[in-house]
């Protein structure tokens, strides 16, 4: 159901690149929400995409273009939708990984 209704809507490519688990690029970024050395959330035309992480830092901010480039160790990646916030949704991923 969540799959028909991404593709029904007519956005830009959104294009998430990841390498070596250190570099990470972005298309279609509308916003940085919030960011700090071990998360950052981004809002994509997608929802709301969060990456956690070591030692993350911003290498491009380009939002007038849509890009987004970070460095760092990523440990992980997750979208979420508007109404859910990113503590919850980050609660929800370790539980299933530690149960």
């Amino acid at each position: 159901m969540q799959e028909e209704r991404l593709r029904n809507k007519n956005y830009p490519q959104h294009e998430v690149i990841l390498r070596n688990r250190q570099n990470l690029e972005l298309t279609g970024v509308l916003n940085v929400e919030s960011f700090d050395a071990q998360e950052f959330v981004l809002k994509t035309q997608y929802g709301f995409l969060a990456i956690r992480g070591e030692n993350l830092h911003i290498k491009t901010l380009n939002l007038e273009n849509g890009i987004v480039a970070i460095e760092g160790l990523i440990l992980d990646m997750g979208y979420f939708d508007e109404g859910m916030s990113a503590g919850e949704k980050a609660k929800g991923l370790f539980s299933k990984l530690f149960r």
